[in-house]
């Protein structure tokens, strides 16, 4: 697992953030904002329902949920509107009752600073060996873009009003450390 990428408001456009926290709704109805006023929140962008990294991502959620959740960390999944292979890979690992935004247009992932990924981070050897032990070995399956290809992850701590953690992916083969992320209210 990787070590945290340093929060920089550079990284990201404040104000877009700001304004896409009041209109965001999840699928099933609350608005983003609430759910930040009310609990600290970790959002985790996801690329699609085919994406090896994906898959393995939500079962690392699902194995630390309980830690995650401890603490009062509400957990809100992002994606770009694949919702049926969404669906069905959340409820395959028990996270059904997650909130989930879906967010086609990736107004989210660019406030947030989610770039487009470039040809090595997507499929660069890095990606292949990792895409191989997770998909084959580790039995996440490989699949099909059920959505942006190129679009990168990332995954956000929001405690009290502010980013207090951030993992930005520099290639789709990363794995960020959920509890790791979430460490950060324990220790102010």
């Amino acid at each position: 697992m990787n070590s945290l990428s340093p929060v920089s408001s550079g990284t990201w456009d404040v104000s877009a953030v700001a304004s896409l926290l009041e209109e965001a709704t999840t699928e099933s109805g609350s608005r983003l904002v609430d759910l930040v006023e009310a609990f600290p929140v970790l959002l985790v962008f996801l690329r699609h329902s085919g994406c090896t990294f994906c898959r393995e991502a939500v079962a690392d959620i699902a194995s630390k949920r309980a830690e995650i959740e401890s603490s009062g960390t509400h957990i809100v999944l992002v994606h770009m509107g694949d919702r049926v292979g969404i669906e069905e890979l959340v409820a395959k690992h028990g996270l059904s009752d997650l909130d989930r935004i879906c967010d086609s247009r990736q107004e989210l992932y660019r406030a947030f600073g989610l770039k487009k990924g470039r040809w090595t981070q997507l499929f660069g050897w890095k990606v292949w060996v990792r895409g191989l032990i997770a998909g084959v070995i580790r039995g996440h399956g490989l699949g099909r873009a059920a959505a942006d290809p190129t679009q990168m992850p990332g995954v956000f701590f929001l405690d009290r009003g502010m980013v207090a953690s951030a993992f930005r992916h520099r290639s789709a083969a990363d794995r960020p450390c959920y509890t790791e992320l979430c460490r950060d209210r324990e220790e102010q």
